[in-house]
């Protein structure tokens, strides 16, 4: 078992429910002042966001996001010597798209998150079927590999992926990329047929951006990811002070 799934059973065992933030990695030079300020307002674990080019889950806010990263020269290695500043000790997780990892060398980008404390990495454009040669670098390296199931996804893949999924299960809550939503979407139900099969921790993603709806979101599931509504903030000029606030309001609803 990776140390991150253990930390979040942990997690799960003393009947907290996780909260996980998401930025996008040198969206601003001082971006990592967003990481902590998460830390400090009570995130459980933060999604870094590597910025890529063609994302394929990713919707207008966090596109733009990382075509800022992108310009301003963002890359794996500038990422790990920004993160050797941190201060906070919550669990990070990356999350990017496979032509990174595929271009860095895959044992060497496992290696390289380790190295920059990142231990889980969400990889949404690698199908299972192809991911035995990154999932063990990841596994050389203490990086758990976090899969995704959606709405669609048949019952029989469902059993596939929760066997190999590690650290939790993402429950993705519709069939859509990331972004702004006016309801819950299918995250419970998702949660429902994860948990048919595994008892991995699942966390609801994808839409969520009002407290309300993470406080929904975390009835259903044993964790909440928050990412567009926070991104949107800091493409807006939000200080850390103010990102802490928000962070501590979604806190606050699923506590």
């Amino acid at each position: 078992m990776t140390s991150l799934e253990k930390y979040l059973r942990e997690l799960r065992s003393s009947g907290r429910k996780a909260l996980v933030p998401y930025f996008v990695a040198g969206v601003t030079p001082d971006w990592i002042t967003y990481i902590e300020a998460a830390a400090h307002a009570g995130a459980d674990a933060i999604e870094i966001g590597i910025p890529f080019s063609d994302p394929m889950m990713d919707g207008v806010v966090i596109q733009e996001a990382a075509l800022r990263a992108l310009d301003a020269g963002t890359n794996l290695d500038s990422i790990s010597a920004d993160l050797s500043a941190l201060t906070a000790s919550v669990p990070l997780i990356a999350m990017t798209y496979y032509n990174i990892f595929h271009h860095y060398g895959v044992e060497r980008a496992a290696g390289k998150l380790q190295s920059s404390g990142i231990t889980g990495a969400i990889v949404p454009d690698l199908p299972l079927e192809e991911g035995a040669e990154w999932f063990a670098a990841c596994a050389t390296h203490d990086v758990a590999s976090i899969l995704l199931v959606a709405p669609s996804t048949p019952n029989d893949r469902v059993a596939r992926i929760t066997s190999a999924t590690q650290g939790f299960c993402y429950a993705s809550a519709r069939m859509a990329v990331t972004g702004r939503s006016s309801d819950g979407g299918e995250g419970g139900r998702v949660v429902e047929r994860i948990r048919q099969t595994s008892d991995i921790p699942a966390y609801i993603g994808i839409g969520i951006t009002s407290p309300s709806q993470a406080h929904d979101a975390s009835m259903a599931g044993d964790g909440v990811i928050v990412g567009s509504v926070l991104v949107q903030a800091v493409l807006d000029g939000a200080s850390a002070s103010e990102i802490e606030l928000m962070v501590r309001q979604f806190r606050l609803a699923i506590d």
